[in-house]
């Protein structure tokens, strides 16, 4: 089951940091110098109009000055004009670095690779996406089920590189029905959370009439071939389409074959508007499963629904959002859960529909590790666990009795388990931080694996380290951390440590290929598993979010003392990167620590922490940042909001702030505003510039050609603030 911390959440990626100066601060070698200044001064940034906004909040004035930069880019000339200003002047400015040329030619290379995706079974047919390496969007393929292997007799079924010029257009997630006959799936437009719903004939090829607007935050659940489930909100009021808040989501019925008008809606809960709905279907059909939930915690209401019984009405399964309750699978009258009920590292509990209440038994209790999920297949239950942040598959019976583990190539990552009860198979994806994403078929019963579809790579994995290391943070506690390098990099060199620490999300080890080109060129890599994430189950996540947020800060900043402590790396050689709720974290750490940073990539950050409820999904993230309208949130969100803390008079590390100018998530009035105080403010002469993407984005359907220009900007960036020169020779 898709939860709404997955769907309406802040989501991190991979990414770096850094600032910009005008082309008057070039230096006879092409690019600004790095010598820290002693006089803070303020480069000559594009011009941005200052406002009078000051408001009175529980007592104290706050000055807004850059309100104005919150109107959306489509509808505001005033706001268009300043973003294409910043854009030229950034453009100028990262186009002139010479450490760029680097990766842009070593991202060109490493991201042409054929990639393939986990594949998913329907009747006589295996689906699966692909790309044959620099493809801007992953293709749909689809193959023999009985296939053994990826072996080149697979056809195209859906190819979303011929759906617009600029490679913007994505396939956003689908769904085949049972019989695998049909399928349906999402079209998402230059990064929008707003999804339309097409179908096509998986026999022919031939596209469907039926077509469905306005699915945001949504799964796809099929009722047999004739219909389908999904989730959506009210149509938005004209031009609010991308900045509305999103209330009185509800789950409707499609009848295939007729038009959206039609629909009707199934469940709903108007008198709770807040509530969020996704539904799906147990592999038998004969149970619809709801589940609801108000924010981006886990914490659910479930209802079931029998299937052909004539009605919709629901039985209610749980009554309050006590718990975290993921559906797992469903045979006949059982339904199996991930459940964190009275259980913070998640167990596994079966209900059971055949008397006249559900009865609840606990079938594999909670161990020491964290419980990320699991599936049913064949006859077992394979679970996957974090061990210190890395996964660990485990198989168990029906009824919970353990019968072994799976043996994974190291420390890695489990991309999620294909399967259904009774089948003879499961696939599953690895990856760890040196070898892409492998493809795996899995014996359930045995617990065997094979190669399903493995990637050809042009380097050698061992000539690579990975290290997992603790550290102390602030009040003592141990934050794990890992640190990944070419073998022959010794001594302090410059590095990027990586954060996120909110929302309950775990960062695990994983391959990317803009990752790998940092490594390559002989920079170190490292990533803090920071509380306020999900490694070590609720009580990780609590201890960083709401009035514990500030051990988030504490942990990140604990993290770049112990690598300068310790020579992984030295005097200004320490880049930092977050993206979203990481991009906040980069703005409340470079506030709080200007000194310990030397560069900054701040992606699509939450910047103003005041005002970010008031937009989109922001409504949700109040689980983990708490409520702007209560007095004692606010003045915890006040104190580390990075719009509002930042230190003029201080020297900075060189800031880059990215974002997308039709960013419907986090929307880019955060970014746009922080930019602008930060170049309003005495901060030394290192730059503190803007990239603003173009029809894009949070992040994801992101084309590669733009991943390419995006990171090689990024990185050369970073690169020449840490004073790295990148180099292939070992």
């Amino acid at each position: 089951m898709i939860s709404a911390k997955r769907m309406a959440g802040l989501l991190g990626a991979v990414s770096l940091a850094a600032i910009a100066v005008l082309p008057s601060q070039v230096s006879a070698q092409g690019a600004p110098s790095a010598v820290k200044t002693d006089e803070p001064t303020r480069p000559d940034y594009p011009e941005t109009k200052r406002g009078d906004v000051v408001e009175t909040v529980f007592g104290e004035q706050v000055a807004d000055p850059y309100r104005w930069l919150e109107a959306d880019v489509r509808n505001d000339a005033e706001v268009a004009d300043w973003v294409a200003r910043q854009s030229a002047y950034a453009d100028d400015y990262l186009k002139q670095l010479p450490e760029r040329a680097f990766f842009e030619k070593k991202l060109s290379q490493l991201l042409d690779y054929e990639r393939f995706g986990t594949p998913v079974k329907a009747g006589d047919a295996l689906l699966y996406e692909h790309n044959t390496g620099l493809q801007n969007q992953n293709v749909l393929m689809i193959a023999d089920a009985d296939a053994e292997t990826i072996d080149g007799s697979a056809r195209v079924l859906l190819d979303p590189n011929a759906w617009s010029d600029d490679g913007t257009t994505a396939l956003a997630g689908w769904k085949a029905s049972k019989s695998g006959r049909l399928l349906a799936y999402l079209v998402q437009e230059g990064g929008s959370d707003w999804r339309t719903i097409r179908f096509v004939d998986t026999a022919t090829g031939e596209p469907l009439d039926d077509s469905i607007e306005w699915a945001k935050f949504t799964g796809l659940t099929w009722l047999g071939d004739d219909a389908i489930l999904y989730s959506r909100f009210p149509e938005p009021e004209a031009g609010q389409d991308f900045q509305a808040l999103n209330y009185n989501q509800a789950v409707y019925y499609h009848k295939i074959g007729t038009p959206q008008s039609e629909d009707r809606p199934v469940y709903a809960t108007p008198d709770m508007p807040k509530l969020g709905h996704v539904a799906s279907t147990t592999s038998d059909g004969r149970w619809v499963v709801i589940n609801s939930t108000e924010g981006t915690d886990p914490t659910s209401r479930v209802h079931v629904i029998p299937v052909g019984r004539g009605d919709w009405t629901p039985i209610t399964l749980i009554a309050e959002p006590e718990a975290q309750w993921d559906l797992i699978e469903g045979i006949v009258d059982r339904l199996w859960f991930v459940s964190s009920k009275d259980a913070p590292l998640k167990k596994i509990t079966m209900v059971d529909l055949s008397g006249d209440t559900p009865q609840f038994t606990d079938v594999v209790a909670e161990a020491e590790q964290n419980l990320e999920g699991a599936a049913i297949v064949g006859d077992r239950i394979v679970a996957s666990y974090l061990v210190d942040a890395a996964s660990q598959l485990r198989r168990y019976t029906l009824d919970g009795e353990a019968v072994g583990t799976v043996d994974l190539a190291g420390i890695g990552s489990v991309g999620g388990i294909s399967g259904e009860p009774g089948d003879d198979d499961a696939w599953f994806g690895f990856s760890s931080f040196t070898t892409p994403g492998t493809i795996m078929k899995l014996d359930p019963d045995t617990g065997a694996t094979r190669d399903f579809a493995t990637v050809d790579l042009t380097f050698d994995p061992d000539d690579y380290s990975v290290e997992q290391i603790f550290y102390p943070s602030k009040d003592g506690t141990e934050i794990p951390m890992f640190i990944v390098k070419r073998k022959d990099v010794t001594g302090p060199a410059p590095t990027m440590l990586y954060g996120y620490g909110g929302f309950n999300i775990s960062l695990t080890p994983s391959y990317s290929a803009t990752r790998m080109a940092w490594l390559q060129g002989g920079g170190v890599y490292a990533m803090a598993n920071l509380r306020g994430g999900g490694e070590y189950g609720d009580a990780w996540h609590d201890a960083g979010r709401g009035a514990n947020k500030q051990n988030v800060f504490d942990d990140f900043i604990a993290a770049g003392e112990w690598l300068k402590a310790n020579d992984v790396t030295g005097e200004n050689q320490l880049a930092i990167e977050g993206r979203s709720n990481g991009g906040l974290l980069m703005g409340a750490v470079t506030n709080q620590r200007p000194d310990l940073f030397d560069a900054v990539h701040a992606a699509v950050g939450v910047m103003d922490m005041l005002r970010f409820d008031r937009w989109t999904a922001g409504r949700y993230w109040v689980d983990d940042y708490g409520y702007p309208d209560r007095e004692d949130d606010w003045r915890i969100l006040r104190s580390y909001s990075p719009y509002h803390n930042i230190r003029s008079g201080t020297d900075y590390p060189a800031i880059l702030t990215t974002t997308a100018d039709t960013d419907d998530r986090v929307v880019p009035g955060h970014s746009f505003k922080y930019a602008a105080a930060l170049q309003d403010a005495e901060l030394g002469e290192r730059p503190r510039i803007i990239r603003i993407e173009t029809n894009a984005g949070h992040g994801s359907g992101k084309p590669v050609a733009k991943i390419i220009e995006e990171f090689s900007d990024i990185m050369g960036f970073l690169a020449h603030w840490t004073g790295f020169t990148p180099s292939d020779d070992q």
